[in-house]
C-alpha cells in the first residue's frame, strides 16, 4: 500500500505548473503607515494559499531566521537561518510584492523570491513542523547556535523513542504499527529533516522535507538558485550559496504541505453591513491625512480579522499563536459585537462550548499538529513510567491498564489537545452568552434552537452551558458565603514561594507573584455573576423552566451552589452584591509625600539616561505633586495589596458597573470611572501615560525592589510596554461612559465637566497611540541618544485578535462625534 503521503506529494508535482500569482495581503511595515526604523529590521507579508488559509513569512535582520507560518488546521511553520560567509545574520529582501501558490486543499504550495544582500549566503538549522516548536526553538537560543552542532532534537520525542527501545519486543511493534513504522531507527529517522539536491542547466534545487511522525503528512521546503547566476553547494545539513557576479545572492523558497487546510471567513460574514460601510467611507472619503490614514489603518485591521477568521475557529494572533485561545476570543467577543454580525457571538459562543472540559472550563489554547504531537509524547512516557512502577510493584492489572492507556494515546497522537489551567476564560463564558441571549435582534427560535443544539458531542449546548455555570457558581460561592480576601479566588502554586499567573498577565511576573489577582476578583468575577442570574431569566423566558433543568442534570442539584441560585434567586442577588464589593481589597492609596518617594527610589535604579528623561517629565507635569488612588494589580499571599499601577481597570470601564451600567451614573459610580480613567492619562513614572506611546500596562514604582528587578528582567506585562488590547479597552470603555452620561449632560454642569475629562481622556490616549505607530498586540520603547523612542517589541504578533478591536473603537469614537 502507498502511504498517503507519497501520494499527496505525486499530486504536488503535478500540479506544479498549475500555480497561479497573489499578492500579499497585508505588509509590515508598510510605506506611509509605520515607521521602518521602530521595526528594527523585522519584515513581514501575509498571503493566502490556493484554500484561502493565511501563510505568513517574516524576514528577522537582527537574527538572520526566515519563518513561514502555514496557519491551516496544524498550525505549522518552516523556518531556516541565513548567514553571511563571516557567520552574521545574513539580510534578507524580498524581490517581488507577489508570491505562487498552488495545488488542492490537501496539496497546497507557495513560493516566494528573496535576495540575500551579501556575496554569500549560508542557510542552515531548517525546522519544519509547528510553530509552536518554532517559538521554542528561538526562546531557548538555538538558531544563534553555530552551524555543524549536534542536530536539534524535542526531549519530549527523544524521551519517547527511548521509552520505546526500552519495551518487550512484541509490546515495541504493536506501538510502533500505531505510528506506521517498521522499527525504532524509522522513527528516529522521521524526526529530522531530509535534504536532496537536485541540479540542471537552468535550476538547482535543495528540497528539504520533514515527514509527520506516522508519516501520513509532509512538509516541504525548497531552495532554487539559477546555476547560471548562483553557485550552490550542500555540506551536511547547510546550503551554501554565491553570487557569481555581483554583491547579492537571488533564490527562491518554495514550500508545501498535505495538511488540512481550514475553511475561509469573509468579511461580509463577520461584520455588520453598517460597520463596513463606515470602513468603506473611510477608505474613499476625502479629508485630512489623519483621516485618510486612519482609513488605511481600518482597512488594515479589517484584513487582519479575515486573515484570523475560519469557520474552524478563531486564532488569536499571527504569527505565533495561529490557535484558538479562549480568553482571546471571548473578549474579542465582547468588545466587537457593536460592529459583528450577531451570528459571529453565536459562532464564539459555539465554539468555547465545544471545547469545554467534562467540569465545564474553558480550554484555553488547543494544541494542534506538532505541538499535539510533544504532548502525546510526554503523557506516552508518564505513563509507561508509571506502568514500569506498577510492575516492579506486583500490579499486573494496573500495569496491563497503564500499558493500553499509553498505546491509546500513542494511536490518537495527533488529536487536538485542550489546555484547561486559565481560570479568567471561565468567568468570561457568561457574560458573552448573557449579552447575546439579551440581544433583541436575535428571534428566540433561534436562541432556543441554538442551546438545544446537539452537534458538538451529542450533547445540548444548554447543558454544556450550565456545567460551565455549575463551575463559576462553586468558584465563587466560598467568598459570596464570607466576603474576606482569602476567601477570593486564587492562583494556584507553582512552587512554594510562587503563584501561578492564571489570568491573561500570563508571564513569569505578570502578577508580581501575587494570590488573587485584581481583575479575576474585582472585575471578571462580579460580571460573571450578574450574567449568570441574566442568564438564568433568559433561559425562562425561553421557555426553559428552573425546575425541569434542575430535575434533569446533577450541576442543578440542590446541594450545589447553583442549584441553590437557581432556586433561590435572591440569594443570587445578595451573592452579587457581596462580589461587587470585593474591589475594596485592591484599594491603594498614596498621598503626595509618598508617592515622591516612591518615585524617586524607582527612578534612582534605572540607567541615567531614563532617569534624566523622566525627570524632565516630572518637572514639566507636576504629576508627582498630587496623591494617587488606584486598584493593586493583585494581593500577596497575606492577601496585601501590590503596589503596581495597572491598565487592568481598562477592562472595568468596558464592562460597566453590573446592574448600573446604564443610564447617568451616581456620584460614587463616577468617583470611580474617575479615578480608574485619570490613571490613563497621569503622566510616568506616576501613573500609566507615555507621550508618543500610550497608556503602559503596569507601574510598579509602588512596589518592592524585588519587583522592580522581575518586571525588568521580563518586561513583557511591565512599565516597557504598551498593549493593543488594553488601550482598546480603555477607549471603549470610556466612550460607553460618555454614553451612559446622557445626551443632555450639557444642562448639568457636574455630569458636563465629568463627559468633558473622560473626552479629554480619550483625545491624549488616541493621540498617543497615533504617534507612536503601533496599534498591534503590543509594543514598547527606548531611548537611543537619551531620546524616548517607540519600538517594536520582538514576540509580540504583527496581527493579533484583540488588538483588531481598534476597529470598534473607531466606530464607537465616531459615533460619539455626531
Amino acid at each position: 500500500m502507498i502511504p498517503l503521503t507519497l501520494a499527496l506529494l505525486t499530486q504536488l508535482a503535478q500540479n506544479a505548473d498549475s500555480t497561479r500569482t497573489v499578492p500579499a495581503v497585508l505588509s509590515f511595515p508598510e510605506t506611509g503607515m509605520d515607521d521602518s526604523a521602530a521595526y528594527r529590521g523585522y519584515r513581514t507579508r501575509f498571503w493566502r494559499d490556493a484554500a484561502g488559509n493565511t501563510v505568513q513569512v517574516y524576514l528577522d535582520r537582527r537574527e538572520g531566521r526566515v519563518v513561514h507560518l502555514w496557519a491551516d488546521a496544524d498550525n505549522e511553520s518552516l523556518g531556516f537561518t541565513a548567514r553571511d560567509a563571516g557567520g552574521r545574520p545574513a539580510p534578507l529582501r524580498w524581490t517581488s510584492d507577489s508570491a505562487r501558490v498552488g495545488g488542492p486543499p490537501r496539496a497546497r504550495t507557495l513560493a516566494h523570491a528573496l535576495e540575500a544582500e551579501s556575496p554569500t549566503v549560508r542557510l542552515g538549522f531548517f525546522l519544519l513542523g509547528s510553530m509552536r516548536v518554532e517559538r521554542d526553538f528561538q526562546a531557548w537560543g538555538k538558531h544563534r547556535a553555530p552551524y555543524g552542532g549536534a542536530p536539534f532534537a524535542l526531549e519530549e520525542t527523544e524521551r519517547l523513542l527511548a521509552a520505546l527501545d526500552r519495551l518487550p519486543a512484541d509490546v515495541r511493534r504493536e506501538h510502533l504499527a500505531l505510528v506506521h513504522a517498521p522499527d525504532v531507527a524509522t522513527l528516529r529517522a522521521r524526526l529530522r529533516p531530509t535534504i536532496a539536491v537536485t541540479t540542471g542547466a537552468d535550476a538547482w534545487v535543495a528540497r528539504v522535507t520533514q515527514l509527520s511522525l506516522d508519516a501520513r503528512d509532509t512538509l516541504r521546503l525548497d531552495v532554487a538558485v539559477d546555476p547560471r547566476r548562483v553557485t550552490a553547494t550542500r555540506a551536511g545539513d547547510v546550503l551554501t550559496l554565491r553570487a557569481r557576479t555581483g554583491r547579492t545572492v537571488p533564490f527562491t523558497v518554495r514550500i508545501a504541505t498535505t495538511a488540512a487546510p481550514l475553511g475561509r471567513l469573509s468579511r461580509q460574514e463577520i461584520f455588520t453591513p453598517e460597520f463596513l460601510a463606515f470602513v468603506a467611507a473611510a477608505q474613499h472619503g476625502t479629508g485630512t491625512d489623519t483621516a485618510a490614514l486612519r482609513g488605511r489603518w481600518m482597512e488594515r485591521q479589517v484584513r487582519g480579522v479575515e486573515l484570523l477568521s475560519s469557520r474552524d475557529k478563531l486564532m488569536a494572533g499571527l504569527p505565533t499563536y495561529a490557535t484558538y485561545f479562549g480568553r482571546d476570543m471571548l473578549v474579542t467577543a465582547l468588545m466587537m459585537r457593536p460592529i459583528w454580525r450577531d451570528e459571529m457571538s453565536e459562532f464564539v459562543i459555539a465554539s468555547a462550548l465545544r471545547k469545554l472540559s467534562p467540569t465545564g472550563q474553558v480550554s484555553h489554547e488547543e494544541a494542534l499538529g506538532g505541538q499535539a504531537v510533544r504532548e502525546a509524547a510526554s503523557e506516552y512516557v508518564a505513563l509507561l513510567d508509571e506502568r514500569r512502577r506498577a510492575t516492579a510493584a506486583g500490579n499486573a492489572a494496573a500495569a496491563d491498564s497503564l500499558l493500553a492507556r499509553a498505546a491509546a494515546v500513542l494511536r490518537d497522537h495527533r488529536r487536538v489537545r485542550e489546555n484547561y489551567h486559565m481560570i479568567d476564560d471561565e468567568l468570561q463564558l457568561p457574560v458573552v452568552t448573557a449579552r447575546w441571549l439579551a440581544d433583541p435582534d436575535v428571534p428566540a427560535a433561534r436562541k432556543r434552537a441554538f442551546l438545544l443544539d446537539a452537534t458538538d458531542g451529542g450533547e445540548p449546548r444548554l447543558t454544556r452551558m450550565l456545567r460551565e455555570l455549575a463551575l463559576v457558581a462553586r468558584m465563587t460561592a466560598p467568598y459570596a458565603a464570607a466576603p474576606t480576601p482569602d476567601h477570593l479566588i486564587g492562583f494556584a502554586a507553582r512552587d512554594s514561594a510562587r503563584w501561578a499567573a492564571l489570568s491573561w498577565r500570563d508571564s513569569g511576573v505578570g502578577y508580581a507573584n501575587g494570590r488573587y489577582a485584581m481583575d479575576v476578583n474585582a472585575v471578571w468575577a462580579p460580571h460573571a455573576l450578574e450574567s449568570m442570574a441574566e442568564i438564568l431569566a433568559a433561559l425562562g423566558t425561553l421557555g426553559f423552566r428552573s425546575d425541569s433543568l434542575a430535575g434533569a442534570l446533577p450541576e442543578l442539584a440542590a446541594g450545589t451552589p447553583l442549584g441553590a441560585w437557581v432556586r433561590d434567586t435572591a440569594a443570587l442577588r445578595r451573592a452579587i452584591d457581596t462580589w461587587w464589593g470585593a474591589e475594596r481589597h485592591f484599594v491603594v492609596r498614596l498621598g503626595p509625600e509618598a508617592v515622591r518617594r516612591q518615585v524617586a527610589a524607582r527612578l534612582a535604579i534605572m540607567p541615567a539616561a531614563e532617569r534624566a528623561h523622566w525627570t524632565r517629565v516630572l518637572a514639566r507635569t507636576g504629576a508627582d505633586r498630587d496623591s494617587l488612588r488606584f486598584l493593586a494589580l493583585a494581593l500577596d499571599a497575606d492577601a496585601r495589596p501590590i503596589g503596581v499601577a495597572n491598565s487592568d481597570p481598562g477592562t472595568r470601564l468596558f464592562l460597566g458597573e453590573g446592574a448600573a451600567r446604564a443610564g447617568a451614573p451616581d456620584s460614587a459610580t463616577a468617583a470611580g470611572v474617575l479615578r480608574d480613567v485619570r490613571l490613563f492619562v497621569r503622566a510616568y513614572p506616576v501613573g500609566l501615560f507615555i507621550d508618543r506611546v500610550g497608556p503602559v500596562v503596569a507601574n510598579d514604582a509602588y512596589a518592592t525592589p524585588a519587583v522592580w528587578r522581575a518586571f525588568v528582567r521580563d518586561a513583557y506585562h511591565g512599565p516597557r510596554v504598551a498593549w493593543g488590547r488594553e488601550v482598546n479597552l480603555f477607549l471603549l470603555g470610556v466612550a460607553g461612559r460618555i454614553a451612559d452620561a446622557g445626551a443632555d449632560a450639557g444642562t448639568d454642569p457636574a455630569r458636563a465637566a465629568y463627559v468633558r475629562e473622560l473626552r479629554d481622556a480619550a483625545d491624549r490616549v488616541v493621540a498617543a497611540v497615533e504617534a507612536s505607530g503601533f496599534q498591534s498586540e503590543l509594543w514598547s520603547y527606548e531611548f537611543p541618544g537619551g531620546r524616548l523612542t517607540p519600538v517594536r517589541y520582538g514576540s509580540g504578533a504583527d496581527v493579533q485578535l484583540w488588538s483588531t478591536t481598534d476597529l470598534a473603537v473607531q466606530f464607537a469614537l465616531s459615533r460619539l462625534r455626531r
